[in-house]
């Protein structure tokens, strides 16, 4: 009987692994979109960080430096919170019929 509990969840632990690559996979090429200053600075990223596109809207060209530096900063920084909620919704379906696992083990990602 504990031979057969041990190859079940041995077999649902690779089965949750083979998920979870497909998942990550699915991620890198999910893009996401962050946006500041009513949409006139737009960042598009994969939900692995990497950046697609960035677009500034023309009329803040030749404006003031340090503002549109700072709208930057902040369509970039919603762009990165949108791809980590992303991640962690995917992620989150995974592992949620998963028994607990002893000792606080954590998933490596």
């Amino acid at each position: 009987m504990m031979k057969n509990q041990l190859a079940g969840l041995m077999k649902q632990a690779q089965q949750m692994q083979e998920n979870m690559e497909r998942a990550q996979e699915e991620l890198a090429s999910t893009e996401v979109e962050g946006q500041s200053g009513a949409g006139l600075v737009k960042v598009v990223m994969t939900c692995r960080h990497d950046v697609k596109r960035v677009s500034i809207d023309p009329s803040l060209i030749g404006e003031d430096k340090d503002m549109l530096e700072d709208l930057v900063a902040a369509a970039f920084n919603a762009a990165v919170r949108k791809a980590e909620e992303t991640s962690n919704e995917k992620m989150g379906k995974i592992t949620a019929g998963m028994p607990g696992l002893p000792g606080g083990m954590k998933f490596p990602f």
